[in-house]
């Protein structure tokens, strides 16, 4: 019988994850600088490293189980899941779950708001 397990799995230590992150924020603006952007209007809208971590932990998540996108539910308790397990993390997931208002272009929660 086949169960799914709604925890991340540990891939690598926090500090790697942060600094993977943190290296893919670095490209994004680097990106966005060249193509003439500026960074007072562009920053803003992306996200920090440690949300950045999440996604990329809800995306392993997401990948591991077929690739079928989370029912509300289920995108909660795999960000609760990320909390309990990465701790520092914590405040990010709960950015992330938040209860709407984001100003950030790439949230989810902006993205089903605007359709």
């Amino acid at each position: 019988m086949a169960t799914h397990d709604e925890s991340p799995r540990r891939r690598a230590s926090l500090e790697l994850l942060r600094a993977e992150a943190s290296d893919e924020l670095s490209v994004l603006v680097h990106e966005r600088l060249r193509g003439g952007e500026d960074p007072w209007e562009f920053m803003e809208e992306l996200p920090t490293v440690d949300e950045l971590v999440v996604l990329t932990l809800r995306a392993e998540n997401i990948a591991a189980n077929g690739g079928t996108r989370p029912n509300a539910a289920r995108h909660y308790r795999v960000l609760r899941q990320i909390a309990l397990e990465y701790p520092p993390l914590t405040s990010a997931v709960w950015r992330l779950i938040g209860d709407g208002g984001s100003h950030r272009v790439w949230d989810a929660a902006v993205r089903a708001d605007a359709s």
